[in-house]
């Protein structure tokens, strides 16, 4: 594996940040998740942009894109692969212990590894924990991960791939690292961004290309919707068959097969919606 580090391509064993970046010690950074397809980046621009947002919601400095896009491009070439995931990771750079960020100026890290296609359908669990719809953080993509870390943890441990919270108030949010949509009556809704859910890259295009109402929901409504999707990156758009202990159709329910063939015609058509 190549992985571009601070302005050049390095071998994976001598791909290193100092044990001192503030991504590391405290969780200072930001980072976006990119499919790649023979190559291929799928929405760059929309994640570069986010990046750009996050990057101001954490007070750090504008990332150069333009550096960006060079490090996506040599990593994806040194690296192919038929399905990837290109991680782009931007921190606060060289620190002092604490909080307090230093004046080095921040760290780029650009890296890409194979997956697989994801199944069409998924178990999903709720758990306790809520988001905070109020927080500092709230609708920035950082790497203060580790309640996702824990959350997701539990659901493996239930056979379920993701775990879903709700907010402060109690209505339905996101999950560790997918948006969640519901269908009633044949209309498809899912949580608006004041939930504080993250406003995810496939979560806006599902949103415009299937119709998708932006809706406060309980989180109830788990327990009473026709059919339940997930999005997000690697997902794409994911069925769920079984929510806790509910169990959902085997199957992509017609509502959500729909919209799993419109967003692949789409995504297929258009690399950079």
């Amino acid at each position: 594996m190549r992985i571009w580090v601070n302005g050049g391509l390095r071998d994976a064993d001598d791909a290193r940040l100092s044990v001192l970046d503030h991504g590391l010690t405290v969780g200072d950074g930001i980072f976006e998740t990119v499919r790649t397809s023979e190559g291929r980046p799928f929405a760059l621009t929309r994640h570069l942009d986010r990046l750009t947002r996050s990057a101001r919601g954490l007070g750090l400095p504008d990332p150069d894109l333009d550096e960006v896009r060079r490090a996506a491009t040599a990593v994806v070439d040194a690296n192919p692969v038929p399905l990837g995931r290109l991680r782009i990771t931007y921190t606060g750079g060289l620190s002092p212990l604490g909080s307090d960020r230093g004046t080095a100026g921040p760290s780029l890290v650009v890296a890409l590894d194979g997956v697989s296609r994801r199944p069409d359908t998924t178990a999903v669990i709720t758990v306790p924990w809520t988001r905070n719809e109020r927080g500092a953080l709230t609708g920035l993509k950082t790497t203060s991960y580790a309640e996702n870390v824990v959350a997701l943890a539990r659901a493996r441990e239930r056979g379920a791939s993701e775990a879903l919270f709700p907010n402060t108030a109690g209505r339905l949010c996101e999950g560790t690292g997918s948006n969640v949509f519901v269908v009633l009556d044949g209309r498809i809704h899912t949580p608006p961004v004041a939930s504080g859910c993250l406003a995810g890259i496939t979560r806006a295009l599902a949103v415009e290309w299937t119709g998708a109402e932006e809706s406060d929901l309980p989180m109830e409504v788990l327990a009473e919707a026709d059919e339940i999707f997930l999005t997000s990156t690697l997902r794409d758009i994911q069925a769920v068959h079984r929510v806790d202990g509910r169990e959902l159709a085997p199957e992509p329910g017609p509502v959500t097969a729909k919209a799993m063939r419109i967003f692949d015609e789409r995504a297929g058509n258009d690399l950079d919606p």
